[in-house]
């Protein structure tokens, strides 16, 4: 349901209060909407059209590698973080996602931290799980040494 409401805008001239429709502030048109649990709100100008989310290109460095993938506007940082570890093969565990230079928690929507078509995202690996894996590598390389040094 669309409901379309003139507003009416105060402006001060000359220290008096004046409302404004034609001649002082100039009133706009502002489409409201009825949500389904009966709020009524300020439709939204950009994002969703229809019902439906539109769909962002997001570009994401890791080092010296860069991707660029689609996903919807009102997606989470934790299911990029899923489309990434397809892209990266890193686990989504032991990624972290940064943008506008903070990083993001897994629960935190796009849209709602200002992500927009063609914006950048910062991917770096958790440094606790790197250090877990070069101490695995080097069990295994170890280990690898131990069992040859008996077999000679």
């Amino acid at each position: 349901m669309l409901i379309k409401l003139k507003t009416k805008r105060f402006s001060r001239s000359s220290s008096k209060l004046s409302l404004g429709e034609n001649g002082g502030g100039g009133g706009g048109v502002i489409d409201w909407e009825l949500r389904p649990g009966g709020m009524l709100v300020q439709k939204r100008e950009k994002g969703e059209k229809n019902g439906k989310c539109e769909m962002i290109r997001v570009k994401v460095s890791n080092g010296s590698n860069s991707h660029q993938i689609s996903i919807q506007s009102n997606a989470t940082f934790g299911e990029m973080k899923i489309i990434l570890s397809l892209v990266t093969s890193m686990e989504p565990q032991s990624q972290r996602l940064l943008f506008k230079g903070k990083e993001r928690e897994d629960q935190d929507f796009l849209h709602m931290v200002g992500v927009k078509d063609m914006d950048k995202v910062l991917l770096l690996e958790d440094p606790a799980n790197k250090e877990r894996k070069l101490q695995a590598m080097i069990r295994n390389q170890t280990m690898g040494n131990y069992g040859h040094t008996i077999t000679a």
